[in-house]
């Protein structure tokens, strides 16, 4: 048994040193010559019990430690890489830093992710050449990695990756679409390609029904207005796409255009998230005087307002109407609902301090820019009787 603990010293020793030298941000550490005590000791007895299996790879830890990675956090997110007896943290931190990554970003990474170290050289390379393919220098895709580490590492198919990339490049996806779905839904070129045809099969087979006279470019516009589609399920877009037209009677054509326009971006909302927001919007409405028609003339003009939460939804209602905004001019001017409470409330207290009449002037200086909305009040102050 001590001869195993010797060994398992001069191997901790052997890495550690390793690191220091390959790693070249680590300061070096005073190290001894000495062989480990337990090289000399006596052979282990045969009746001595055996390590437990599942135990941490002791030298790993102190590499990891060394690059200032946080081991709690990397043992809480993906515990069994600990406990392998082979990795590749120093080939991956000398990776990334030729890439630009800093000691800070390194470290952050494999706290995120620890399966990064799991990854071999080869395979580094060869991801980082088909992420090349749609980012335009390294210093984009280490900006990434800084912030989704799981976009990168999560899957160790590059032959997927590659299947995946041509595969949307032939919905017609360019270059900035697969930029945008790599930066912001990474997940969507893990999954396996048959999953993603999945998606696309059933866009165009609803294009298709709803009497879409163009379903193979129906898949193309549903994905670059929704960039999460092709990370959920056909059950979930589907029963949404069935909870709208249910809900506010569409029909076929008045479905198509909600899909190929703004409608597209409420579809990867939860089934329940979308018709509890639904029945809390219609019931606020109905409270307001509002008819039906006016419920889905604002839905068909600004689907997501069914994306917003019906807590937030109502206190900007409130701050609106407390504003001297009717309900009608919201109805026609729905993407004033876009802005923030605080927004809405600091640009109302601006307004009423000036004696802004709504009925009179409208609202669509609410739905403006903050440097438009900034010279608009300035004109108003050199022209009072414009207010």
């Amino acid at each position: 048994m001590a001869t195993v603990a010797g060994v398992r010293a001069l191997l901790s020793f052997h890495r550690s040193v390793t690191l220091q030298r390959s790693f070249g941000h680590i300061p070096a550490q005073s190290t001894s010559t000495f062989l480990p005590r337990g090289l000399c000791s006596a052979p282990a007895k045969s009746s001595e019990p055996k390590p437990p299996v599942n135990t941490e790879n002791v030298s790993l830890l102190e590499n990891l430690n060394l690059m200032g990675v946080d081991v709690k956090m990397a043992r809480q997110r993906q515990p069994g890489v600990l406990r392998k007896a082979f990795t590749n943290e120093q080939g991956l931190a000398r990776f990334l830093q030729d890439k630009g990554a800093s000691r800070r970003v390194i470290a952050s990474i494999i706290s995120r992710y620890p399966r990064a170290i799991t990854r071999s050289i080869e395979h580094l390379e060869q991801r980082w050449a088909l992420w090349r393919d749609v980012f335009k220098t390294d210093g984009e895709i280490v900006g990434i990695l800084d912030r989704s580490p799981e976009s990168f590492f999560r899957s160790s198919d590059n032959g997927n990756l590659e299947k995946n990339i041509a595969f949307l490049t032939s919905l017609g996806l360019n270059t900035k679409d697969l930029h945008r779905l790599l930066s912001t839904a990474p997940r969507t070129f893990s999954n396996s390609l048959e999953l993603n045809r999945q998606m696309v099969e059933f866009l165009e087979d609803t294009c298709a029904e709803l009497g879409g006279t163009n379903p193979e470019q129906f898949p193309k516009s549903i994905i670059s207005r929704n960039l999460y589609i092709l990370i959920r399920s056909t059950k979930r877009v589907k029963t949404n796409i069935d909870i709208l037209r249910a809900s506010l009677k569409l029909s076929d054509s008045e479905m198509l255009a909600l899909l190929q326009g703004p409608g597209a971006e409420i579809l990867d909302l939860s089934n329940e998230y979308l018709k509890n927001n639904f029945n809390r919007l219609q019931e606020r409405m109905v409270s307001l005087g509002c008819r039906k028609a006016d419920i889905k003339k604002l839905i068909l003009s600004y689907p997501m307002v069914l994306y917003i939460g019906t807590d937030t939804l109502s206190s900007k209602l409130d701050c609106l109407l407390r504003g001297g905004v009717t309900m009608k001019q919201i109805l026609e001017k729905p993407k004033v609902l876009d802005y923030s409470t605080e927004n809405i409330t600091g640009r109302l207290g601006e307004l009423q301090r000036m004696g802004y009449d709504f009925q009179k002037n409208g609202i669509n200086i609410l739905d403006s820019s903050r440097k438009r909305f900034d010279a608009k009040i300035e004109r108003l102050s050199a022209s009072p009787e414009t207010k």
